[in-house]
């Protein structure tokens, strides 16, 4: 199979597109990455990469093409709608001159702009090949939750873009099941929606407790609270801040931050403020390959979300990790999110933006013994064998891409398997 993706973002950001990239190439699948030079969530271009390129790389096998855009910087609104606008343009022209084949499939990955379907659109114009939209993030209620656009004008247009491209792609996959009757909204029949939830990396596998976290890290002794990713407006740092503040005088609790983001400036700010330096720890961002020997050394991991609609119906990627990690989790958050650690048994949760029910979450953890703690991050592993493994997550995924072959194939369009020209036999995607 030609698989030709379409991701406004992939390596070296870390996202899992990449995963699915690597696997779905070795098994056998010539994979095409089409995406953009890298440049989140720091808002410059990573080391190495310019306007200059490089365009065109091999990671692991699988082909990558780069289109230049305008890279996001400090995530203000403006640069936001340039970096997005400059892919969604750039990308087309790109995709148009450089992803001409015959593919089999397209797969769009989008944990948001919307604005990546036009490229995809225009791409399935030209190659024929259907499309599988990865929705991530709801939009329009993503960016009106956020304030990120507040015109009832661009929300209506936005409203109608969305429509546009749902009703121009074959399927439509959601990574929450209340993502549904959203996505249905948008007058997409159903049976065009397929749930398909995010998954942890291999590298996420359960540690006796003993993986070294690097050199240049130290860790405070005691109950160590652990968040890792984002340190965004979504994620709420009012809420953790002000749950530490309230139980900083348990010197033996230790909050431990991993990760960069637009908020983290002003959060470094605010610890300093509250005099909270002895209990706020930010470690920075590390390398994906390094999160399980973090993940190890914590004694619960924390996932907080506003109090949002829009967020009580989202999955943060990160739940999927910390359950296949076998920690203990503490979620100050709503929705699709809380129920699935509350099914789990996988650890303790409270309302979004409660600081003081996160601390009282965190102090009654710190008290739970050792073996009960324990046997939370097993239910999590366990939870997250049955509803997110990876493997049984890309198989099924192959699986929709198969039928969506053949169903072209009774149309009487050609399939990339089989090339309509003899000379291109054995030529590589």
């Amino acid at each position: 199979m030609r698989l030709l993706i379409i991701s406004q973002y992939f390596w070296p950001e870390n996202f899992r597109i990449n995963d699915l990239a690597r696997e779905f190439q070795r098994r056998g699948h010539v994979v095409t990455v089409l995406t953009g030079l890298p440049n989140y969530p720091a808002g410059i271009f990573s080391s190495g990469y310019g306007l200059s390129g490089p365009y065109r790389e091999c990671y692991e096998g699988v082909d990558v093409i780069r289109c230049p855009l305008f890279p996001r910087g400090s995530a203000s609104g403006v640069r936001l709608a340039l970096n997005y606008l400059s892919f969604a343009a750039m990308a087309t022209l790109r995709g148009m001159l450089s992803c001409r084949k015959n593919y089999d499939v397209i797969f769009v990955h989008e944990p948001s702009p919307m604005t990546v379907g036009f490229p995809a659109l225009a791409l399935k114009a030209l190659t024929r090949a259907p499309i599988l939209f990865w929705v991530l993030d709801l939009w329009p209620e993503s960016v009106s939750a956020t304030q990120a656009i507040r015109s009832c004008r661009v929300l209506r247009w936005i409203e109608r873009m969305v429509r546009f491209i749902y009703r121009h792609c074959d399927r439509i996959l959601v990574q929450s099941q209340a993502f549904v009757p959203h996505v249905e909204r948008q007058q997409v029949q159903s049976e065009k929606i397929l749930y398909f939830p995010s998954w942890a990396e291999a590298l996420y596998e359960v540690s006796d407790g003993r993986l070294p976290v690097p050199e240049n890290v130290s860790l405070p002794e005691g109950f160590r609270v652990m968040f890792a990713g984002n340190v965004g407006a979504a994620q709420n740092f009012e809420t953790i801040l002000t749950a530490a503040e309230r139980v900083k005088s348990r010197a033996d609790i230790h909050w431990i931050i991993v990760g960069d983001g637009r908020m983290l400036s002003w959060a470094q700010a605010e610890v300093e403020r509250r005099h909270l330096l002895g209990t706020v720890h930010f470690l920075g961002r590390h390398p994906l390959e390094t999160m399980p020997a973090f993940f190890a050394q914590a004694d619960a991991l924390l996932v907080t979300l506003r109090r949002e609609p829009i967020f009580a119906l989202t999955i943060p990627g990160k739940v999927q990790s910390y359950l296949a990690s076998g920690r203990p989790i503490i979620a100050a958050l709503d929705g699709e999110g809380a129920r699935i650690i509350q099914e789990a048994g996988a650890g303790v949760v409270c309302p979004a933006e409660s600081p003081g029910a996160l601390a009282d979450a965190v102090v009654r953890l710190a008290a739970t013994p050792k073996e009960a703690r324990d046997l939370m991050g097993r239910r999590g592993m366990e939870y997250y064998g049955t509803h997110f493994d990876r493997t049984m997550l890309f198989n099924q995924l192959e699986g929709w891409m198969r039928e969506l072959m053949a169903t072209r194939g009774d149309t009487g369009l050609p399939s990339a398997s089989e090339p309509i020209l003899s000379s291109e036999r054995g030529r590589p995607s």
